[in-house]
């Protein structure tokens, strides 16, 4: 056929846009993708150094290196396919990572500058390719080819290998340190003396101990060598259980690796970085495929939230079969058949782990919840039956993701009081069964009703007085003013021990508010300027009007009974207008000094008292309310003495430092 063809296909440049300059987020991706390389080419051991300061990543290696030709035909190809001409590397007959041949493109993600230097068959050689230059080349249409600047032979200090300089990054570089080396580590399983490959970061080693998984892991279940090795270097592994790797209908696939579970779902999350490993990653060939397959089965079970883990399924990437890996590298194709087999065999191994963690952690829970003091005596008094509904409900608690120990400690205590409190259910059932014969019964359910009683008011007064305690710290009166104000009108406790709660209704708030915003515009300017807040509630089917004054201010009887007789004239017709006329009303004024005709005779103030008295008011001083509130609550904790079986089991628990306690084997 002669003359020009009919149809053809050309590439634009723009394809490196879409592959390379824009494909990956983050460093340890880019990172992941040379150091592929550097095992294609069979170095032992890749050097990566970065400068944060200077903007600059440099990565080394030691293997076999390119010609110009190589550099050409195979680097500065894309597209290039190395399986089909060379699967396994020479010298170590390593199967090769690369597949697609748009991996080096991923630079550019991170870096607008790439310096290629290599070393081979004694000819040095280098090049330098710039994003703008070829965004540019993009930008005028630009097909075919870009032409990467050379670099001067005399320039290149290398005696082996490859090297790669970054420069001119896109944005600050992150994940360095630790984290990176964390990063790096977890994306490769070939990094060590028996795949006769390592990793350097600035110097220091990759190891597999850098994955930071060996001290997490409470349970573990293993598919073969890789599993095994990682069971043995787990330090706080209390299960093991070793699975078949085999896949149902498939043979010849199989999987390697491990599925753990930490004993603290905190403990998959890095502080420094926040990044988390709550994930189970899938690695091909030793090199990280899929981020987290976890996610796919969308599992909602609690127990997921403790696991972490690690699949190998070399059979993803067979030589012979359809690349699964999507362009990013990254992820897997989700509709190819080996993967769906994949998902089939982890759907299946993740239900074993569910079923097998929540046993594991209820038969724990029993030991951990029997650390604390009491708690032993508590349970072996127990019969039979309720042994095990104990054992239950420990291993209920265990489950639960609760990280800080007083909160899982004050868990405990609230299951102790739920269960004792069902046990009195059950004696109550008895009642019917009470006669002149068995009296007994009767006041057995008598005396478990007061315990549960004093325990619960136990844990009342104990919260409360940590609240007290708190106030009473803000020895400065302004911090105790604001203090009181947060506080005072949500726990009408502090004011009267025998408020225990305050309710209000919307409607009655609004028409309170509104009579007292209407007398608060008659106050003088002083007055107003005393007054920090007024606030309506009501408690035991009496109307309160709450005022603080300001700590520092002072103010006579005089003044403090004309503005408190507006306020109960006001709170008064609003009661009879909602046809409530007859409830009672009661206001208390919170002041941080002793009022101004207040003298040092006990007889002023007494007098002060019974003027505002007759208008239904009283006066409270913020130092008087802080310590009549601690007594009264005090008094009641230190009558130990005088509480019951479960209160004497809540206290110990409660009181106890909890540093000290360790879980009995």
């Amino acid at each position: 056929m002669s003359g020009d063809p009919t149809y053809q296909m050309t590439v634009s440049l723009n394809v490196l846009r879409h592959l390379g300059l824009g494909l990956y987020s983050n460093v340890a991706a880019v990172l992941s993708e040379v150091v592929a390389n550097s095992w294609d080419a069979d170095a032992k051991h890749v050097r990566i150094s970065i400068d944060a300061a200077e903007g600059r990543v440099v990565i080394e290696d030691d293997g076999h290196g390119m010609t110009i030709a190589d550099a050409n035909q195979k680097y500065l190809h894309v597209g290039y396919e190395r399986r089909k001409v060379a699967p396994r590397s020479p010298r170590f007959d390593r199967p090769v990572m690369g597949r697609k041949g748009i991996g080096k493109l991923s630079l550019f993600s991170i870096a607008r500058t790439v310096r290629v230097e290599s070393v081979a068959g004694g000819e040095k050689h280098g090049f330098v390719m710039d994003a703008e230059d070829i965004e540019t080349k993009i930008r005028d249409g630009g097909e075919g080819s870009y032409e990467p600047d050379p670099v001067a032979s005399a320039d290149i200090d290398l005696d082996r290998g490859t090297r790669i300089t970054l420069t001119n990054m896109k944005r600050k570089l992150q994940w360095t340190g630790r984290a990176l080396r964390r990063r790096l580590a977890r994306r490769f399983s070939i990094i060590g003396a028996e795949h006769r490959f390592a990793i350097t970061l600035d110097g220091e080693p990759i190891t597999a101990t850098d994955r930071e998984y060996q001290d997490k892991v409470q349970y573990i279940w293993t598919f073969g060598d890789i599993g095994n090795r990682v069971a043995g270097t787990a330090g706080k592994l209390e299960n093991e259980e070793e699975r078949s790797g085999e896949l149902e209908g498939h043979p010849d696939w199989v999987i390697d690796g491990w599925i753990g579970t930490a004993s603290m779902a905190g403990q998959l999350k890095d502080t420094e970085t926040s990044e988390s490993i709550n994930k189970l990653v899938v690695l091909v060939r030793g090199k990280l495929a899929q981020e987290d397959i976890l996610e796919e089965f969308g599992e909602g079970g609690l127990y997921t939230k403790y696991m972490l883990g690690e699949i190998h399924a070399d059979f993803l990437d067979l030589d012979d079969a359809e690349d699964i890996a999507t362009t990013s590298r990254q992820k897997l194709i989700e509709e190819d058949p080996r993967y769906q087999a994949l998902k089939a065999k982890l759907r299946d191994e993740l239900k074993h782990v569910q079923g097998r963690w929540t046993k594991l952690r209820r038969s724990q829970g029993t030991k951990q919840a029997v650390v604390y003091p009491g708690i032993q005596e508590w349970f072996t008094e127990l019969d039979p039956d309720q042994k095990v509904a104990a054992r239950r409900l420990f291993g209920r608690i265990n489950e639960l993701p609760i990280e800080d120990e007083s909160n899982k400690r004050q868990l405990v205590v609230s299951g102790v009081l739920a269960f004792e409190s069902l046990k009195l259910r059950n004696m109550l059932h008895r009642l019917d069964e009470i006669s002149t014969e068995n009296l007994d019964v009767l006041q057995q359910v008598f005396v478990q009703l007061d315990d549960l009683e004093a325990s619960a008011y136990y844990q009342i007064a104990k919260e409360r007085l940590r609240i007290i305690r708190k106030l009473t710290g803000l020895v400065d009166e302004n911090a105790k003013e604001q203090a009181m104000q947060e506080h005072l009108y949500k726990h009408l406790w502090l004011l009267d021990p025998s408020w225990e709660r305050a309710t209000h209704t919307e409607h009655m708030e609004r028409r309170i508010t509104t009579a007292l915003d209407e007398v608060c515009d008659q106050l003088t300017e002083d007055q107003k300027r005393a007054r920090v807040d007024v606030k309506y509630s009501t408690t035991g089917n009496k109307h309160v009007i709450i005022e603080l004054k300001r700590a520092q201010r002072r103010i006579s009887t005089t003044a403090l009974n004309e503005q408190i007789s507006k306020y109960y004239t006001a709170a008064e017709k609003m009661l009879a207008a909602a046809d409530r006329g007859n409830e009672p009303v009661e206001i208390v004024v919170v002041v941080g000094r002793r009022l101004s005709d207040w003298d040092e005779t006990d007889t002023s103030e007494q007098r002060s008292r019974d003027m505002l008295a007759a208008s239904r008011a009283r006066v409270v001083m913020y130092d008087q309310l802080i310590d009549n509130a601690l007594q009264a609550y005090q008094d009641y904790v230190d009558s130990a003495e005088k509480a019951g079986r479960v209160y004497r089991l809540v206290q110990r628990i409660s009181e106890q430092d909890v540093d000290a306690l360790s879980p009995t084997p």
